[in-house]
């Protein structure tokens, strides 16, 4: 039995689509740009001609690629990437390469390898430290300390955490940020979480793999509870999540940091009071755990996201 191209053969179709593919073909040659890439390419026009669409993408990719000055600028289809055509056999295949720039940018951005992040809306994976803004001195006791802790970090992985609070924007999230990313490039592991997604994202995972994403948190080498406080705290989260957590970390001296736009006073009445009572008591006591694992610094500025 005859194959369908054999068929199509014997009524004479061969000779036109030949002809209509070497039309197309030199019609394309009549763009600079797409003759400039097929002149590069080491294989027969016969060939060519058959992948004249795919060239003529590839085409105006490698022409925005020649005059691109960064990646910020790319106008190919998927940044950072031509869509290029590459002989194997004797024939093309088509592939997407990277281009100079987005390697580049992969490789200064390995180490985000190292933190691991969830539901935290304001981690900054840009925030570095010499970018830290520092004409204000309520700001300079905070930078003082994170910078003294990354340099003794390496020698002691058993150091105090902080606990950062002020007011909203004056940078708390933006300081740890940018100390995490500092451990980070060293080849340090962290962890942050933004509290209230956090207990959403547990609870989303009670039929599946809730006991490793809660373990994986609580043995952290360092980690950042971000925005503690900043919901009505449930007994769940309180006495199940969150106190035998900082038990851990406690009893194990793991660094451990806080942000929050509440002092350890406010954050107290703030665990005291649940939809099932208030428990001032138990409260206290986490706090105190708070305590023994944080210094308490405070940050009064203007507010840096307005």
């Amino acid at each position: 039995m005859k194959t369908i191209i054999e068929s199509l053969n014997d009524l004479g179709y061969k000779e036109a689509i030949d002809k209509k593919l070497k039309e197309n073909f030199s019609e394309a040659l009549q763009d600079k740009n797409f003759k400039d890439l097929v002149s590069k390419l080491k294989i027969k026009e016969e060939n060519l001609k058959n992948y004249t669409s795919l060239l003529q993408t590839s085409a105006v990719e490698y022409h925005n690629c020649k005059n691109c000055k960064s990646i910020l600028e790319c106008k190919n289809k998927v940044e950072g990437y031509a869509y290029l055509p590459k002989i194997k056999n004797n024939d093309l295949i088509f592939q997407y390469k990277r281009c100079k720039y987005k390697k580049k940018l992969d490789e200064e951005s390995k180490y985000l390898a190292n933190i691991t992040v969830i539901g935290s809306a304001f981690y900054l994976k840009d925030a570095r430290m010499k970018d830290i803004y520092t004409n204000d001195k309520n700001r300079f006791k905070a930078i003082a300390w994170i910078k003294e802790f990354i340099t003794n970090y390496p020698n002691d992985k058993h150091l105090k955490g902080l606990y950062l609070h002020g007011n909203f924007g004056c940078g708390k999230t933006y300081f740890l940020s940018a100390m995490f990313n500092e451990l980070a490039k060293k080849g340090y592991k962290s962890s942050i979480i933004f509290w209230p997604e956090f207990l959403r994202y547990l609870k989303s995972s009670f039929q599946d793999d809730y006991n490793e994403k809660y373990e994986a948190i609580k043995c952290s080498p360092i980690l950042l509870i971000d925005d503690i406080g900043a919901e009505a705290m449930t007994t769940w989260g309180r006495d199940e999540i969150f106190c035998p957590l900082v038990q851990y970390r406690m009893d194990h001296k793991l660094p451990t940091f806080f942000t929050s736009n509440l002092n350890l006073e406010q954050l107290k009445e703030n665990f005291s009071v649940t939809k099932d009572g208030v428990d001032v008591l138990k409260a206290g006591r986490i706090i105190e755990r708070i305590k023994q694992l944080t210094d308490d610094i405070e940050i009064l500025s203007k507010n840096l996201r307005s």
